[in-house]
């Protein structure tokens, strides 16, 4: 499974489609363009196993960046657009990048992380300004054909920082590994969500430079599918996109889910989404009527998982078992779930612990042993930090982030059931809920709202959510304090920056909270 084998067979089909523009690059275009990126990596001295930076956003040179380090070997990290200077600096300097390319829509950023990184050759798609070269035209002088020594590269992905600095998450590196092995996200896709080759159609909603969306629609184009790249996301536009290119499959966050079902029903009604054969969501928890609404709008096509960049295990689940187990992400497909105690050890079904993958694939944190062997428990078995619980038949139900847990009175309390209900009140866009301190109690439960409207009366909503809570919560869930954002800094893949929310409300940085 590789582009390279649809350019022989299938020259002329679309390998991608960049959803606003309409830009199309076939199968033959994608192998002769990462061909000659292959080259002009082997001529800065590039070998297996080297790293490069891509610092871009959803650009029509992505995919030929990609497929250029990954036939070259190379362990490529890709940076979210949203960072600045400093954290790009860290990230580039952390993944011993060798190269970093960026774009001119990023030019602002790049020019100021250039002189941060000496030694780092640097490139620019769209356009360069110096000291970045332009990447199109230092590639442009190469062959077409493959370089001699094709072997397969792979991702290294930062964690968002959601909770800290980002770590790369470093798996394993084979030495001439076949550029055309298979690829298992390809095979879950149809094994899972009715893929094949001839008719997969996926829609790309997310940024490209995060694990899921990187990882599904290389996938697909590894399979021999078309990519539909939305440049952006918004909510109408996608349900425009799933009707005008017929899209088959999407990979979708709860965000979005969210935007889409606070459309105006007429204009939800305008599209026809009949093309969708198997859609499927994670990144973050689904408020449980959020998906029963989207089942009841799209049908049983809906699909989620639970896994991490970490590759140690995945967690799948159907409409169907869904409806009948609602709440859950499923049970263990690739590795066993495990929910221990404090101490590692397993615990019954039904009571809460923290989720370990058993059997799952193995990672390490780049340049951190701590936090990697932190992730492990004496068995061997390996965590991304979720709370949770399974039931008897194995199906596992997250509580939380570990290190969102708020303690109040000495009660554990989980943020998200509460998220969970406030983005269901009507005039709610976003919510997060945060521990702050408290003199009494240690800390106190503290709701941080996005409005649907931002001019309404801020008094009026906070009692009308004050009441709602009090209504659907245990008296110690209810928050204690409702505050306001304009826009709660969420990641555009779905994820909270939830300790820059949490960080205000201990002093740690300046609060843009009303």
């Amino acid at each position: 499974m590789h582009p390279s084998i649809h350019a022989r067979t299938n020259p002329d089909k679309p390998a991608y489609i960049m959803a606003y523009s309409g830009e199309t690059v076939t199968y033959g275009e994608l192998e002769a363009r990462s061909n000659q990126g292959a080259h002009l990596f082997r001529s800065l001295g590039l070998k297996s196993g080297d790293a490069v930076a891509f610092f871009i956003e959803n650009h029509p040179r992505y995919y030929e960046l990609l497929w250029a380090a990954q036939r070259s070997g190379l362990r490529f990290t890709c940076l979210s657009s949203k960072l600045t200077a400093g954290e790009v600096e860290y990230i580039v300097k952390d993944c011993e990048a060798k190269v970093f390319v960026s774009s001119a829509g990023l030019a602002e950023i790049a020019l100021a992380v250039a002189p941060l990184i000496p030694g780092v050759t640097l490139y620019m798609v769209g356009g360069a300004e110096a000291p970045f070269a332009s990447f199109e035209e230092a590639r442009a002088g190469f062959p077409t054909t493959p370089i001699a020594d094709e072997s397969a590269g792979g991702a290294m992905l930062y964690s968002s920082g959601t909770t800290g600095r980002p770590k790369g998450v470093k798996r394993a590196h084979v030495p001439d590994a076949p550029l055309d092995a298979p690829n298992p996200l390809a095979g879950l896709g149809q094994m899972l969500y009715g893929w094949s080759p001839e008719t997969t159609v996926y829609l790309s909603p997310a940024p490209l430079y995060h694990a899921a969306p990187l990882g599904w629609s290389m996938a697909v184009q590894a399979m021999g599918g078309t990519v539909i790249m939305m440049e952006r996301f918004d909510a109408e536009d996608a349900l425009r996109f799933i009707q005008q290119y017929k899209a088959t499959t999407a990979q979708w966050v709860p965000t979005h889910f969210v935007r889409m079902l606070k459309l105006p029903q007429e204009v939800r009604a305008k599209y026809d989404v009949s093309s969708l054969v198997g859609v499927f969501h994670a990144a973050a928890p689904c408020p449980v009527p959020v998906k029963e609404q989207m089942i009841a709008w799209w049908g049983p096509i809906i699909h989620e998982y639970y896994a991490g960049t970490e590759g140690n295990g995945i967690c799948v689940i159907n409409s169907h078992e869904w409806l009948a187990h609602k709440g859950s992400v499923g049970r263990g497909l690739t590795a066993q779930v495990r929910i221990c105690d404090e101490d590692g050890e397993p615990l019954p079904p039904r009571a809460e612990g923290l989720v370990y993958f058993e059997g799952g694939g193995q990672f390490e944190y780049h340049g951190d042993p701590k936090k990697t062997a932190e992730a492990r428990n004496k068995h061997g078995w390996t965590t991304l930090g979720d709370v949770g619980w399974v039931d008897e038949e194995g199906y596992l139900y997250l509580t939380d982030r570990k290190s969102f847990m708020i303690i109040s009175g000495g009660v554990n309390i989980y943020p998200q059931e509460i998220e969970n209900l406030l983005i269901t009140h009507p005039k709610v866009a976003d919510a997060a809920v945060v521990g702050a301190p408290d003199e009494e109690m240690g800390e106190k439960v503290v709701a941080v709202i996005q409005p649907i409207q931002w001019g309404a009366d801020h008094e009026a909503l906070r009692a009308e959510l004050m009441a709602y809570t009090r209504q659907n919560l245990s008296h110690v869930k209810t928050p204690r304090v409702i505050d306001f954002m304009q826009e709660l800094p969420r990641h555009p893949t779905g994820k909270l920056y939830k300790r820059l929310i949490r960080d205000a409300y201990w002093g740690k940085e300046g609060s843009r909270i009303v």
